[in-house]
């Protein structure tokens, strides 16, 4: 897998995207990368180093209810120049696994997609992955604020066009071409994506199909596609097993199914890259959860 794909790692130490833990504190999430690192993750996958790509700083303070997304200035800068890096990534035929960050630096590589359909009129996809759908936006809440609870519907198109409109390439994501995996039965926003027609697999769907099929049928959902993004985010796993996460959630999956379904969606020719996120360092003081999370991403990718 790493021969056929060339996998490069590349950093987004991204907070951008979340509401401080408690007043005057920084989220943990940018330390990700670093900590997945120091379990020799390139090494072991053969990986070509792509850097970091450094984030604005990160400032919550001046966000009240009803201003919008916050830090939504620096997201938009951030979320142009990480979709550069991906496409310099692509142009070098490598495959980018991006390390977050908070689920926000989804709408880089996303991005980095849309602008290779507006060039040469093919379709991208998105598998994603992830206990929550994400899918907060104005038409479905009194106001929004932290962009990693509203990726997914910003990437659709959905709030405001400074995040969902960059370049002029609204909506970076067709919801034909989405499909949701690991999703928890009482997500909020879910009857709402189900009415949209997005192809969708709650944990215990995902089981009942079996995890290995159930990625098959993601593969399959996501349409006539020329590429598609998978996007990971840590808390699809269940809390016994990874609780160093912003927003654990009871009911998740195991490690070797999230291996399961890596394994098959990037071994799909289409596959352009990945994206991981939510890990949390700061709630991982022996190492422990980034030791997992690393092997799982070997186990995967190898």
């Amino acid at each position: 897998m790493t021969r056929s794909k060339r996998v490069a790692v590349l950093d987004a130490p991204s907070n951008l995207g979340l509401r401080p833990p408690t007043q005057h504190t920084v989220p943990g999430c940018a330390k990700a990368p670093g900590a997945l690192r120091d379990h020799r993750l390139l090494h072991r996958l053969g990986a070509l180093d792509a850097g970091c790509l450094t984030p604005p700083r990160f400032d919550a303070s001046g966000w009240r209810p009803g201003d919008g997304v916050g830090q939504a200035k620096a997201i938009a800068e951030y979320t142009r120049r990480l979709a550069d890096r991906v496409e310099r990534l692509w142009r070098e035929r490598r495959f980018p696994l991006v390390l977050g960050g908070d689920c926000s630096v989804m709408l880089g590589p996303v991005l980095a997609a849309r602008r290779r359909s507006e060039r040469d009129g093919r379709t991208r996809g998105l598998i994603f992955v992830d206990a929550h759908s994400d899918f907060r936006h104005p038409g479905n809440s009194k106001y929004v604020g932290a962009a990693a609870a509203e990726e997914l519907a910003l990437a659709t198109g959905r709030g405001q066009p400074d995040l969902t409109d960059i370049g002029g390439l609204r909506p970076y994501v067709d919801t034909d071409h989405l499909v949701m995996l690991g999703l928890r039965t009482d997500d909020t926003h879910r009857v709402e994506l189900e009415a949209t027609g997005v192809g969708m697999r709650t944990v215990p769907e995902l089981r009942a199909g079996g995890v290995g099929r159930s990625a098959e049928w993601a593969l399959d959902a996501v349409g006539e596609v020329a590429t598609f993004w998978l996007h990971v985010d840590a808390d699809v796993l269940d809390p016994s097993v990874m609780p160093a996460v912003d927003g654990p959630a009871p009911g998740g999956i195991s490690l070797g199914e999230l291996s399961q379904i890596i394994t098959t969606c990037a071994a799909d020719e289409r596959c352009a890259g990945l994206d991981l996120t939510v890990f949390d360092p700061d709630y991982d003081p022996d190492g422990e959860y980034a030791r997992s999370l690393a092997d799982t991403l070997v186990e995967a990718l190898q």
